[in-house]
């Protein structure tokens, strides 16, 4: 079962100054229902970790200060 789920796994590999994605994890009382936006972005990678986390920065290169886990990132291509 671990092999075949495997197969069907994508390495994702993330580098600094790569344009992200991230998942909107939070829902607005005032949300738009199933017509609101999946991803908030873009991102900036600005640093990335071993375990899968990676520190953020927005446009504008200010830094947030918590690493987010790399599933719920995608990279953006403008």
């Amino acid at each position: 079962m671990a092999r075949a789920f495997n197969t069907k796994v994508r390495h994702r590999e993330f580098n600094p100054d790569d344009l992200i994605l991230r998942k909107a994890l939070h829902v607005a009382p005032n949300s738009r229902g199933k017509f609101s936006y999946k991803y908030d972005g873009p991102f900036v990678v600005k640093e990335t970790f071993s375990g899968g986390a990676i520190i953020l920065s927005d446009m504008e290169r200010t830094e947030n200060a918590l690493p987010v886990n790399a599933d719920a990132l995608k990279k953006y291509y403008p």
